[in-house]
């Protein structure tokens, strides 16, 4: 029957009536202020959430997502976007220079050179950098490289000093910037490594301490508890940097004499110009080092690499300020960015903001990378054993965790059961409890959004 011309009309207006009217896709706002601003779990703390909806463009729900919280590694996802901006695809290990019968070379700030854990970054990695030095037929002379960094950062505890997560920062890292001590079953003394510490360690300790090992504040010597385990494992401790130990390190490791020139011995005191530049690991190794293990010594190395790129001297500062000005000046809140870690209290971001850096990293990245890169909700990473499939699949949540005391923060990548791709953030701050019953609410609330929407 042919329609008359009124109809017709009428029949497009209800079309289009009713696509406008219908129903967004998946979890109500309504369900969301449920289970998030009206939580008895998240009542007594800080909280903050953003959701946002990557094929529609917009919010689908907002939370306090213009107030300020410490982020801790969440502060990781923006050094992770700086560095996808400002390096290649490979990391730049050291700069170095022909004079005559003697090589120059000098730092870049590459943190995985004698790492004790590169064979789990890449099992593809051959130690180029070591075999450069030791085989290379002329002097070896080590050029300290400027930097505005101090061994810590701004607003770092001084009492981390002896922890595994708090590692000195520096121009020229080797082995992570730390000594692993290794504890075996039945044996009272512990492995040494690098062995070239093994003369600073004392196996007499003050017996009140707390702790397993423990290093003086103030010098690199070492002490631990004397006596038999019933299990086998690692402590980590940092030690002190200087260039001089980098040098003594660097003649003990390469079994060959380095020597120390500085920029004072060259005229005008000016840092020589290194023309050649020698690469090692693939940066997406690194990145997911950094990310699902949450490393903050691979953090801080990144945001000094970075300007190792653009300038001679080092500065965390630098490239915080540089990438702010050409990459981050559409945020929606100024991000106040201090450490490429998120060890810093000083670091204050807002929700809505990491969704929309996120955004950002997703354009660089894409799934493929994201899922690589990202810690895995029940699979890998700082959330494997959380966050997973409810209906035991493929992992749906691809997120970078932070945890300082009393702060806690989840952001990342939903991929729902229906194929949509959302971006979150969750941010606590001031909570007196455990974070478990905070992971707890927040799974259920992922869970949901990722079954319903």
């Amino acid at each position: 029957m042919k329609l008359q011309p009124l109809h017709a009309f009428s029949i497009l207006f209800f079309c289009v009536i009713a696509n406008a009217c219908s129903p967004r896709p998946g979890v109500s706002s309504r369900q969301l202020k449920q289970a998030v601003a009206e939580s008895p779990v998240f009542e007594t703390n800080f909280t903050g959430f953003a959701l946002y909806d990557t094929e529609r463009e917009e919010m689908v729900y907002e939370y306090q997502s213009d107030k300020y919280y410490t982020p801790a590694s969440n502060t990781k996802i923006f050094t992770l976007y700086a560095s996808l901006k400002l390096l290649g695809d490979s990391i730049p290990a050291l700069e170095y220079q022909l004079q005559g019968d003697s090589l120059l070379f000098t730092g870049t700030g590459d943190p995985t050179f004698l790492h004790p854990d590169i064979a789990d970054l890449d099992t593809t990695y051959n130690g180029q950098v070591y075999h450069f030095l030791k085989s290379r037929k002329e002097k070896l002379i080590y050029v300290p490289r400027p930097t505005q960094d101090k061994y810590f950062g701004p607003g770092w505890a001084w009492s981390d000093y002896n922890f595994y997560y708090s590692p000195e920062k520096s121009v020229f890292p080797l082995y992570g910037n730390i000594v692993r001590f290794n504890f075996m079953e039945g044996f009272n003394k512990p492995l040494v490594s690098p062995a070239f510490f093994t003369s600073y360690v004392d196996g007499t300790p003050d017996p009140a301490s707390p702790y397993r090992v423990f290093r003086n504040q103030y010098d690199n010597y070492f002490s631990y508890a004397p006596k038999p385990d019933s299990l086998s494992y690692d402590r980590d401790v940092p030690f002190i940097q200087s260039d001089e130990l980098t040098v003594r390190l660097l003649s003990d490791t390469l079994k060959r004499a380095v020597q120390l020139m500085k920029a004072a011995q060259f005229e005008n005191n000016s840092f020589p110009v290194f023309t050649q530049k020698l690469y090692s690991l693939p940066v997406d190794s690194v990145y997911k080092r950094m990310m699902q293990s949450s490393d903050n010594f691979f953090a801080e190395q990144l945001l000094t690499l970075c300007s190792s790129v653009f300038r001679d001297t080092l500065s965390t500062d630098w490239t915080i300020k540089y990438v702010k000005k050409h990459y981050l000046n559409d945020l929606p809140d100024e991000p106040i960015w201090v450490d490429g870690s998120g060890l810093s209290r000083y670091n204050l971001q807002t929700p809505r903001s990491i969704v929309s850096l996120l955004q950002k990293v997703d354009k660089e990245l894409g799934n493929e990378r994201i899922k690589d890169i990202f810690p895995a909700g029940g699979e890998s990473g700082s959330i494997r054993y959380w966050y997973e499939n409810p209906e035991g699949g493929e992992p749906f949540v691809f997120a970078k965790t932070g945890t300082l005391s009393n702060k806690s923060a989840l952001s990342g990548y939903i991929f729902t059961k229906s194929g949509k791709k959302l971006i979150f953030s969750f941010l606590h701050n001031n909570y007196i409890t455990s974070t478990r019953p905070l992971k707890q609410e927040m799974e259920k609330i992922l869970q949901d959004i990722y079954l319903n929407y």
